[in-house]
């Protein structure tokens, strides 16, 4: 199993990060508690800069978690910039359809790695794969991801080496 790191919009999408984290099909970074996560912020961007870089040492991937306004968040785009210049490979799965406790969708969010070029010039976005789940009922939705989320990383893994 890898050790990945997972990046997502806390404020709405983290019960539907939740459901991919706790899948068990890969080990993840452990939810830092509200107390501590309010201490960090209060610490300023410096203090979340330095978590989040304590926080990848040892992982292997990025798995961004796509809800619908993740993409171009402060933090979750250091967190891929971070991770591609560590070497670690990065992936986006599309996790909308998956219910909120309020058994609720949402809609769809855009490509987290656009925005972001390689230093030959190239997008990341024609590089890193963001995978959609091509379901609507969020039970297929869960499978789905759960069947694929190794591959999809060993995947990432070996395009961030080939580069």
């Amino acid at each position: 199993m890898r050790n990945v790191f997972y990046s997502f919009h806390y404020a709405n999408d983290a019960v539907r990060a939740s459901q991919v984290r706790h899948m068990g099909v890969i080990t993840g970074n452990e939810p830092c508690s509200d107390n501590n996560w309010e201490a960090v912020k209060r610490g300023g961007d410096l203090a979340i800069q330095r978590w989040i870089d304590k926080e990848m040492v040892g992982r292997t991937c990025l798995v961004v978690l796509v809800g619908s306004q993740t993409c171009g968040r402060k933090w979750i785009d250091y967190e891929i910039k971070h991770a591609w210049n560590n070497n670690k490979g990065v992936v986006a799965v599309k996790i909308h359809q998956l219910k909120n406790f309020s058994g609720l969708q949402s809609t769809e969010g855009g490509n987290p790695f656009a925005g972001f070029n390689l230093t030959n010039g190239t997008s990341l976005s024609r590089v890193a794969k963001v995978y959609n789940p091509p379901y609507y009922d969020s039970k297929d939705v869960y499978k789905y991801i759960h069947d694929n989320l190794p591959k999809w990383i060993e995947e990432a893994i070996a395009i961030r080496k080939a580069y």
